[in-house]
C-alpha cells in the first residue's frame, strides 16, 4: 500500500453523520439523567445533612443501575437492531425521572435513579453499534471520538443546569430537565433513527466474526480491565470535582459549575483529537497507553493543586479532565473491531459493565476516602489506579471487524 492510499480517506455517507448526530445527542439526554446526583452533593451534603459517603452513594446509584443492564442491552441491540433499543430506553429513562420528581424520600429517590440508570443503559451499547456500523475502519476513530463526546456533553449540560435549578427551585425541578430531554430523543429516535447495514455473511465454514472472542484470546479482557482501572480519576473528578471547588478553593456554586462544565467540554474535544489520532497512527492501543501515563500525572498534578495559588488548581483540575476522558473513544473502538458484528454489542455492553463498575464504587469509595484523609492523599491515591492500568494494555491491535 502507497504513502498516498494510506492517507487517502475513505467516503462516509451524510446519512452516517445524521445517524451519529442522533446517537451522540440520544446519549447525551440519557447521561444528563445519570449525571444529575453528582451535581446535587453539594446542596445534599451542605443544607439537606448528608454525608459525602451518603451523598456519593445516591450519586452512584444510576451508574449501578447501568451495571446490571448493559450487556443485556448490547444483546437486543446485536439481535433487534439499534432503533428501538434506544428508543424505548429513552423513554423508561424518561418515566424514571418523572417518578424522581414525585418524592423527598432519599430511598425511594436513589430507587428512581437507579432504575432510570438501568434504562438509560440501552444507549450506550447500541450508540456505539451505530458508529461501527456505519463508519469505515480508517474513519472510526474520528467518528467514535464525536460518538464519546455524549458522556462530557451531557456532564456539561447538568453542570451548567442542575446546580442552579436545585438550588433556586428544587431537587425535583433539576431532575424534571432529564424527564424533558429524555422524552424529546426517544420520540426523536423512534421516527429518525436507522440501523446500519449489516454485513454480509462470510462464505467460510466457521465465520471468524461469529467465534466468541472471549475464548479466542485474552485481547478483549485487558482492554475491559484497562477502561476500568482508567474510570477512577474520570469519575472522581466529575463527583467530586464540583464540591472541591466550592469546600476547598472557595467558589460559588455557579462560576465552579460553570468551570466543571468547560472542562467536560474541552474533554469532549479532546476525544476527537484523540480518535483522529488513532486513525491516524493505525493503531488504537499505543494512543491508549499514553494516555493511560498521562491520567496517572494529572492525578497527582490534582494532589500538588490543593495547596497552589488561585487560579493554578482550576487550570489543573481543566487539564485533568480533559486527560482522564480521552480513553472512552480508543477503547470503545478497540472493543467493537475485536469483537467482531456479531458480538459488538454484547462486547461493548461488557466494557460498558466493567467501566461503571468501578464508576459506581468511585461515589462511596472516594467519599470515604476524602472524608478520612482529605481531598490530596485521595487524588494521590487515585493516581494509582491508572498506573496499574499502563503495563495491561496489548501491545497490538486486534481487528475482525468487516
Amino acid at each position: 500500500m502507497t504513502q498516498a492510499s494510506r492517507l487517502e480517506k475513505t467516503a462516509v455517507s451524510p446519512k452516517a453523520w445524521t445517524m451519529l448526530g442522533i446517537g451522540v445527542a440520544a446519549q447525551a439526554a440519557g447521561t444528563v439523567f445519570v449525571s444529575t446526583p453528582a451535581f446535587l452533593i453539594p446542596l445534599l451534603h451542605s443544607e439537606h445533612g448528608l454525608s459525602l459517603t451518603q451523598a456519593g452513594t445516591l450519586a452512584a446509584a444510576p451508574t449501578f443501575g447501568m451495571v446490571l443492564t448493559l450487556v443485556a442491552w448490547g444483546a437486543m441491540a446485536d439481535r433487534f437492531g439499534e432503533k428501538w433499543v434506544i428508543s424505548i430506553g429513552l423513554a423508561l429513562t424518561a418515566i424514571a425521572a418523572l417518578a424522581a420528581t414525585t418524592t423527598d424520600n432519599y430511598a425511594l429517590l436513589g430507587i428512581a435513579f437507579l432504575l432510570g440508570g438501568m434504562a438509560a443503559a440501552s444507549t450506550n451499547a447500541a450508540s456505539g453499534r451505530v458508529v461501527v456500523g456505519w463508519f469505515p475502519k480508517d474513519r472510526r476513530g474520528l467518528a467514535m471520538g464525536i460518538r464519546q463526546m455524549s458522556q462530557p456533553l451531557g456532564v456539561t449540560i447538568a453542570s451548567l443546569t442542575i446546580p442552579t435549578l436545585a438550588a433556586n427551585v428544587g431537587i425535583g425541578s433539576a431532575v424534571g430537565l432529564s424527564v424533558a430531554l429524555n422524552g424529546v430523543l426517544a420520540l426523536i429516535c423512534a421516527v429518525a433513527l436507522i440501523n446500519p447495514p449489516r454485513p454480509a455473511a462470510r462464505s467460510t465454514d466457521i465465520p471468524v466474526e461469529t467465534i466468541n472472542p472471549y475464548r479466542s484470546n485474552w485481547f478483549l479482557w485487558r482492554i475491559h480491565v484497562v477502561s476500568a482501572l482508567l474510570v477512577f480519576p474520570q469519575f472522581t473528578l466529575s463527583t467530586f470535582g464540583l464540591v472541591w471547588l466550592i469546600s476547598e478553593q472557595g467558589w460559588d456554586a455557579a462560576p465552579a459549575g460553570l468551570l466543571i462544565g468547560i472542562s467536560q467540554f474541552v474533554g469532549a474535544l479532546g476525544r476527537i483529537v484523540v480518535g483522529i489520532w488513532s486513525d491516524r497512527a493505525g493503531s488504537r492501543v499505543g494512543p491508549l497507553r499514553l494516555v493511560a501515563v498521562s491520567a496517572s500525572a494529572v492525578m497527582f498534578a490534582m494532589a500538588a493543586a490543593d495547596a497552589a495559588p488561585w487560579g493554578v488548581p482550576a487550570l489543573i483540575l481543566l487539564l485533568a479532565t480533559t486527560v482522564s476522558v480521552a480513553d472512552n473513544g480508543l477503547a470503545f473502538t478497540s472493543v467493537a473491531e475485536a469483537a467482531g458484528p456479531k458480538w459488538q454489542g454484547k462486547a461493548l455492553g461488557a466494557q460498558n459493565t466493567g467501566q461503571f463498575i468501578a464508576a459506581s464504587a468511585v461515589g462511596p469509595v472516594v467519599g470515604a476516602l476524602i472524608g478520612a484523609v482529605g481531598y490530596p492523599l485521595a487524588f494521590a491515591i487515585v493516581a494509582a489506579f491508572p498506573a496499574a492500568a499502563i503495563p495491561l494494555v496489548p501491545s497490538r491491535d486486534r481487528d475482525i471487524s468487516v
